[in-house]
C-alpha cells in the first residue's frame, strides 16, 4: 500500500508492505533518518519521540497508517547545525547528554511541551516529560527545558522587534 506522509518538511510516498508496521521503522529503516532511537518497543521509554502534527508521539507503537497525510517532525528536523532549535541550543549549554542515546527523544517532548507551555513549572515538566533516561541526567535536563524556554521567549521578543 502506499503511503504518504511529510517528514521534516518533505513529502515522501512510501510502499509499505504491512501498514500496521511501527512509524519508527518507516522513520529509521527506509528513510534513513537514525535520529529518532528505539528503546523499548512498548512506548513506555520515550527514545522513540517524534512529532505527528505538533504532537509528541512515540513512534515504536504508533502505526504507520495513522501517519497518512500528516506532518511528521523527527530530531534531524527540528533545527539544523547553523540554526539550532532553542531547545537543542539549550542542551548544547547546559551540556545534558552523559551517553546521549535517549536524547533526541527528551528534545522531541520538549519541544511539544514548549509549543504548548511556554514557561513551565517543574510539575508542568514532570507530568509532560516522562521519558526515560538511564544515565540520570534528569536535573541537567530540567535546566535545559527551563534555560529553552527562555531562549524561545528571547527568539521572540526579537522577531517581534525585527519583522
Amino acid at each position: 500500500m502506499d503511503i504518504t506522509i511529510n517528514v521534516n518538511g518533505n513529502p515522501r510516498t512510501l510502499t509499505i508492505k504491512d501498514v500496521n508496521t511501527p512509524l519508527l521503522w518507516v522513520i529509521r529503516d527506509m528513510l534513513e533518518l537514525k535520529g529518532t532511537k528505539f528503546g523499548c518497543g512498548k512506548a513506555a521509554c520515550g527514545a522513540c519521540t517524534l512529532h505527528v502534527d505538533g504532537e509528541a508521539v512515540r513512534s515504536c507503537s504508533y502505526p504507520v497508517k495513522l501517519a497518512q497525510g500528516k506532518q511528521i517532525t523527527t530530531i534531524e528536523g527540528l533545527g539544523s547545525k547553523e540554526n539550532p532549535h532553542p531547545v537543542q541550543q539549550a542542551w548544547i549549554e547546559e551540556i545534558v547528554p552523559q551517553c546521549g542515546y535517549c536524547q533526541p527523544g527528551f528534545m522531541m517532548a520538549t519541544a511539544a511541551l514548549l509549543d504548548k507551555i511556554p514557561q513551565p513549572t517543574d510539575e508542568d515538566i514532570d507530568s509532560a516529560i516522562t521519558n526515560v533516561c538511564r544515565c540520570a541526567t534528569y536535573y541537567r535536563m530540567r535546566k535545559a527545558i527551563h534555560k529553552a524556554a527562555a531562549l524561545n521567549t528571547a527568539k521572540e521578543v526579537t522577531e517581534s522587534e525585527n519583522p
